[in-house]
């Protein structure tokens, strides 16, 4: 169970880092998969897609850092604190009427994959 949580964990942190890379990099080709009804389309817009990149590549590796040295219990209750970064990001998808599926399939999907990490981890 522990090596499980632990594969969790690893793979959902590199997935948030991925993601924040791409918003870095390509971040008006990736927006609208985010499920806002509406993103910045102007080429000068891009920074408050960029400040998301920035958020997820430090939103993983914060959660990376303390499991990598040993210390699955604080990892654990980062990721119980995580979880709560796309648990917001799918009510603002709500509250802002964009795509339901997006809203509960990846971003609430999201948070209960975090937070399962999370507490697997706790249970060691």
């Amino acid at each position: 169970m522990q090596l499980f949580a632990v594969v969790l964990t690893v793979a959902a942190a590199l997935g948030i880092i991925v993601i924040g890379a791409l918003y870095l990099l390509v971040p008006h080709r990736v927006a609208s998969a985010f499920g806002l009804p509406a993103w910045p389309e102007e080429p000068g817009e891009t920074g408050w897609l960029n400040l998301k990149g920035v958020r997820d590549v430090v939103s993983g590796l914060v959660i990376l850092i303390p499991l990598i040295l040993g210390h699955p219990d604080l990892t654990g209750y980062v990721l119980l604190a995580a979880a709560l970064t796309p648990l917001g990001d799918m009510l603002t998808i709500l509250r802002h009427k964009g795509n339901r599926t997006l809203a509960y399939g990846m971003h609430g999907g999201t948070a209960v994959v975090v937070a399962l990490a999370g507490a697997l981890l706790l249970a060691g």
